[in-house]
């Protein structure tokens, strides 16, 4: 019963994996502007989901474990692209692609960096939430923020915690257990902030 369970998971997460900035895109795309979605959020997150890639890689994780996490680095890059221009920074372009790339390669330069890597992943993670959250707080309007995208990324939390704990390599995984629980959390709270000044501007 359990393979099944976990098989079903992983197909469910990369289903979800495969559209789930789509909305958010399409949002951005429709108004033709970025209003509420937050530059550093993005970058945060970049970096976070480029660091977990490398460390499951680096020490051999099974594929099907990360395989969502490619298809949503492509999509975070059309998005940061789509802001960047947008806001008329193309130029900063190659400055992230370069920042980027090394950080890549500088993690797997040595064991301690990828490791270090790691244990600050989470926080880097979190932090891009919370850089949202203060956006949302800031301004007290979702704009384009796409509620379907956060609660999207919510539901790839939990079913990946599901999945980690299936496996029951809950030990051995504990670090990136946490990681996806303290993900969950707080992509439930940016999701419930969207709809919260969303409904607030309805009222008005």
């Amino acid at each position: 019963m359990a393979p099944a369970l976990l098989d079903l998971a992983h197909w469910s997460t990369w289903a979800v994996c495969a559209v789930i900035k789509l909305p958010q895109l399409a949002a951005v795309l429709a108004a033709r502007s970025t209003r509420g979605v937050s530059m550093g959020s993005l970058l945060l997150e970049l970096a976070g989901f480029l660091v977990f890639l490398k460390y499951q890689i680096y020490y051999g994780y099974p594929l099907q474990t990360y395989l969502e996490y490619p298809i949503i680095i492509a999509q975070d890059v059309i998005l940061l692209l789509i802001i960047l221009h947008f806001s008329g920074n193309m130029k900063r372009v190659l400055f992230y692609a370069g920042t980027f790339w090394a950080g890549w390669y500088m993690l797997a330069l040595q064991k301690w960096i990828i490791d270090l890597a790691m244990n600050l992943c989470t926080f880097i993670s979190a932090a891009s939430k919370l850089a949202q959250l203060r956006c949302l707080w800031q301004t007290k309007d979702s704009g384009q923020v796409s509620a379907l995208t956060w609660s999207m990324s919510a539901y790839t939390c939990a079913i990946d915690s599901f999945g980690f704990i299936l496996t029951r390599f809950l030990f051995l995984f504990l670090l990136v257990l946490t990681r996806f629980i303290i993900m969950l959390i707080l992509n439930i709270w940016v999701t419930a902030t969207i709809l919260h000044y969303r409904k607030n501007k309805r009222t008005d």
